[in-house]
């Protein structure tokens, strides 16, 4: 999720200001057909959120085998003994799962990942540009502020947005997780039966286990990766004016990634294994809430208990952060020339 926030933010700030490169490549161009330039056409609301959302669904089906990977990873310390974990590794991990499970066991719960994507990167744009409109009307923060007010207008902004688009849309996340997190023994058997088989088993507040480490790793997950992004992109900018702005756009928004994801991924981890608390009817493994779990993973399995499955999650970012900026910038291409012929 803190991957998926950080993307939604990124892409719309390059929608909104991410043009800078470009201009610069295009400075005479824009001095002799300055009519040109001015009359350009827009993409609206609708087709902005509708191109956002179909791209973090295609990023995620194609990294869905890493997406999986990483969970798996995280969640076996909860069940497993230190010598089975000693013993674990990407290959290792990846042949036990197509052995016992199939090639196709590494899309579990892709549905309810691509359920999740669509309404989250839609409340994440739409959130985003109302909090940025509010905040700006808070004195110190005004739009011709300068470069401070503007990049403390994008950050808060940002924190709220992917704060709201979290907590509205948790409960798709939690199901997401337990069913990736299923090997060779299905306890729920589709997103409608773990919704219902949670609130049953674990009452309603089951829906949001989790919750408070995800919203506490949202704010700075989002606050690491823009400024990695816009330090890198700006200074990319002065050094190499006129590469392609989506060139800029995927290195940098890759390494930001990677920043963020190193930043945030013990608190990633902890809200992953708070979901699976519980999960199919198992034994309570961690009772004292989240820094009382995000503890006793630091005693039973050490600073790098906190980091299991961080190699995955970095060869997922990079490739995902790449295809949601490529499908983004060709669909927004795309139909802002059927706006235009309308």
């Amino acid at each position: 999720m803190q991957t998926e926030a950080r993307v939604g933010m990124a892409a719309a700030t390059m929608d909104g200001g991410g043009a800078a490169a470009a201009a610069a490549r295009r400075y005479t161009t824009q001095q002799q057909q300055p009519q040109l330039q001015h009359h350009q056409p827009q993409l609206g609301t609708v087709p902005h959120l509708l191109a956002g959302g179909v791209a973090g669904a295609v990023s995620k089906t194609c990294t869905a085998p890493l997406a999986r990977l990483t969970i798996l990873f995280q969640v076996q310390g909860m069940h497993s003994d230190m010598a089975t974990m000693r013993n674990t590794s990407i290959w290792r991990e990846a042949s036990r799962v197509v052995y016992e499970e199939g090639f196709r066991a590494f899309w579990k719960g892709n549905l309810v990942t691509i359920a999740h994507r669509l309404p989250y990167s839609s409340i994440s744009f739409y959130a985003y540009e109302r909090y940025k409109n509010l905040l700006q009307m808070v004195p110190g923060l005004e739009k011709n502020g300068g470069f401070g007010a503007d990049v403390g207008v994008r950050l808060l902004g940002g924190g709220l947005s992917g704060i709201t688009a979290a907590s509205m849309t948790y409960p798709l996340d939690l199901v997401r997780t337990r069913l990736a997190a299923q090997t060779n023994t299905a306890y729920y058997r589709g997103i409608s039966h773990a919704l219902f088989a949670i609130c049953r088993d674990e009452g309603f507040r089951g829906l949001y286990k989790g919750l408070g480490a995800t919203l506490l790793g949202v704010g700075p997950s989002i606050a690491v990766s823009f400024s990695v992004y816009e330090t890198l992109r700006s200074h990319w900018q002065i050094e190499r004016p006129y590469d392609s702005p989506v060139l800029i756009s995927l290195a940098c928004g890759s390494l930001s990634g990677i920043a963020s994801s190193t930043f945030t991924f013990p608190l990633d981890l902890v809200r992953r294994r708070m979901q699976l608390e519980g999960a199919g009817g198992r034994a309570r493994v961690y009772r004292t809430g989240l820094f009382g779990t995000f503890g006793h993973i630091f005693r039973t399995e050490g600073l790098r208990g906190l980091y299991r499955g961080i190699l995955p999650e970095y060869c997922k970012v990079v490739p995902g952060v790449g295809i949601v900026f490529m499908t983004y910038e060709m669909l927004k291409a795309i139909l802002t020339g059927l706006e235009s012929d309308d």
